[in-house]
């Protein structure tokens, strides 16, 4: 089965645009700073510099090396050196900077955005969106109150034209009543090998890397892309990719919020000492709609030759999609010729693009925070069922749990001092 990471690769690969446009003004130009440059850091900088409007005048990380590729990067694309931060609240100090892009680790996706939004920045921010579902609020207000230009990465939503396809023809009516939507995602399946603990590298600023979270010693297994397995900074492949599947169907349904969520898994496969699920049965419960999730190194069973994929259950069709493409099925069968309706969603010019062109017109983007934090607070609620062993009732109004004080705890994380959430 293809795995769910070489689809995300492929699909983030096509999606780079290549611009061709005419020497920018001097007043059109957009003036990016970027936070964050590991792997997805450094695709995005590269994204960004596609477009010949952005000057990408300041590259920050608390990785030493990081920084130094991301700087050579810039100077061989656009021949200028961009000023260097290891903090990003110096980089936030600059003056004539118009937006930011943050790709750091999940715990520190909050403090950047909200402390750009009231630095006058207009803010790209990776997904999932938070580390917690307090964060996020915070994140939305932020951007509200500083009325910022933002916008989650979650680019399948307007880098692939398949999404759009999707949510015409459910929206159509064609696949009948919709009242179950199956979520199956392919995990990682390769233990972690164990390393003991050490003296941090030089390059690398460790306590400013744990910023927010609980202090640990340093252990190779817990930073750079391997944090994500470990609940102190991440959410696993689950809290990874959630965002990615499920933007199609709160899109194609018009989903708010759900009712309750459970969830029971594990590590149970690796057989290692990281910590995130790698096989977990999660169940959404909305208004007349139930989401299961599965998530499972060999996915989910059915529809295998889709890999990671979303399936809408129709009274009249079945609707399977991954990233690139979609197929229809009625009575055990594909169906090739299924009707497909007129096209109803413009086609996108990119989801870098349609930032940068709302930073210059104060458009509202279509995956700005507001959005995210709709899509990635159910998530975050899936990962709380799972370690509290408990179905979560859920007062979206509120943004609170209303039957476990133990689990409404966990719905906004508590800081190491001196780090605070204004």
């Amino acid at each position: 089965m293809q795995s769910s990471r070489r689809q995300f690769l492929a699909a983030s690969a096509a999606a780079l645009p290549i611009v061709t446009s005419a020497q920018t003004a001097p007043s059109d130009r957009i003036r990016v700073g970027f936070i964050g440059l590991g792997g997805q850091g450094m695709g995005r900088l590269r994204g960004f510099m596609q477009h010949k409007d952005v000057d990408a005048v300041a590259v920050c990380d608390v990785d030493s090396t990081h920084m130094s590729k991301a700087a050579d990067l810039v100077q061989k694309t656009q021949n200028r050196k961009p000023a260097e931060f290891k903090d990003y609240r110096k980089l936030l100090e600059m003056k004539d900077l118009d937006a930011v892009m943050v790709a750091t680790p999940d715990h520190w996706h909050a403090l950047p955005t909200v402390q750009a939004c009231q630095a006058g920045k207009d803010v790209f921010v990776e997904k999932p969106l938070s580390y917690s579902i307090g964060e996020g609020r915070a994140m939305v207000r932020a951007a509200e109150r500083y009325k910022r230009v933002t916008q989650m990465g979650n680019h399948i939503h307007n880098d692939l034209p398949n999404y759009r396809r999707v949510v015409e023809l459910v929206r159509s009516g064609s696949l009948g009543k919709i009242t179950k939507v199956y979520c199956g995602m392919v995990s990682g399946e390769k233990a972690i090998p164990t390393v003991p603990d050490t003296a941090p590298p030089a390059e690398l600023d460790y306590e400013m890397w744990l910023g927010p979270a609980p202090k640990r010693a340093y252990n190779a297994n817990r930073v750079h892309f391997l944090y994500r397995y470990y609940w102190d900074y991440s959410g696993g492949y689950f809290a990874d990719f959630w965002c990615h599947y499920t933007d199609v169907v709160y899109w194609a349904l018009d989903l708010q919020a759900p009712l309750a969520v459970s969830a029971s898994g594990g590590r149970w496969l690796a057989g290692d000492k990281a910590e995130t699920a790698d096989v977990m049965e999660a169940l959404y419960e909305y208004p007349n709609l139930l989401l299961s999730w599965t998530l499972h190194p060999k996915g989910r069973p059915g529809y295998d030759h889709m890999g990671s994929c979303v399936v809408f259950e129709g009274t009249e069709a079945n609707l399977v999609t991954n990233y690139s493409r979609h197929e229809v099925w009625a009575k055990g069968k594909r169906v090739d010729d299924f009707p497909k309706p007129p096209q109803s969603i413009p086609d996108s010019l990119g989801h870098i693009r349609e930032f940068l062109d709302a930073i210059k017109t104060r458009a509202t983007t279509t995956c700005n925070v507001a959005y995210g934090h709709k899509l990635n607070k159910a998530g975050l609620l899936g990962n709380l069922a799972l370690r509290t062993k408990q179905r979560l009732e859920w007062d979206d109004a509120r943004e609170r749990i209303t039957n476990s004080s133990q689990a409404d705890k966990l719905v906004t994380r508590r800081y190491r001092k001196p780090w605070k959430l204004s």
